[in-house]
């Protein structure tokens, strides 16, 4: 689940009223190639190839983000199933908390949740994340550049 700010924020004073700072919610596919990640020790290249972010299929909004079910299938099993019940800070602690560290503009994206199940992909894979109200976010796994 992904979180799409709706108006300039920045320094909120608390969680309490920071969802109205919330347009609406998307799907994202976070990728990561994990071999990077252990042999880099961070994030940058591990998370930072092209097509590693997909987002979509479409912003909604009137969502209560806090009992959406979220779900992440490869070939068309389910790998991980969760809801935002789960998170272990709210949508409101995490707009609230990224707002003390940077200013958020109307169209930033906040990605919220992997629920566990995360493994590995292979080019010729089909992933979808889908999240309820949202949609399905379906990309195919291709080989790409290397490391």
């Amino acid at each position: 689940l992904a979180v799409v700010i709706g108006k300039t924020t920045s320094c909120l004073p608390g969680p309490e009223g920071a969802e109205e700072h919330v347009f609406g919610a998307t799907a994202v596919n976070d990728v990561t190639a994990r071999e990077l990640q252990d042999k880099d020790v961070q994030f940058t290249r591990a998370k930072g190839f092209d097509t590693f972010c997909p987002v979509g299929p479409c912003l909604a909004t009137g969502l209560d983000l806090g009992r959406s079910r979220v779900r992440g299938r490869v070939n068309g099993e389910v790998r991980q199933a969760g809801t935002t019940e789960d998170l272990v800070f709210s949508v409101a602690y995490l707009v609230w908390y990224v707002s003390r560290v940077m200013t958020l503009f109307p169209g930033d994206i906040i990605s919220t949740v992997t629920p566990s199940g995360v493994g590995p992909l292979r080019p010729g894979d089909e992933t979808e994340v889908e999240v309820e109200g949202v949609g399905i976010l379906a990309n195919p796994v291709v080989e790409g550049q290397g490391a």
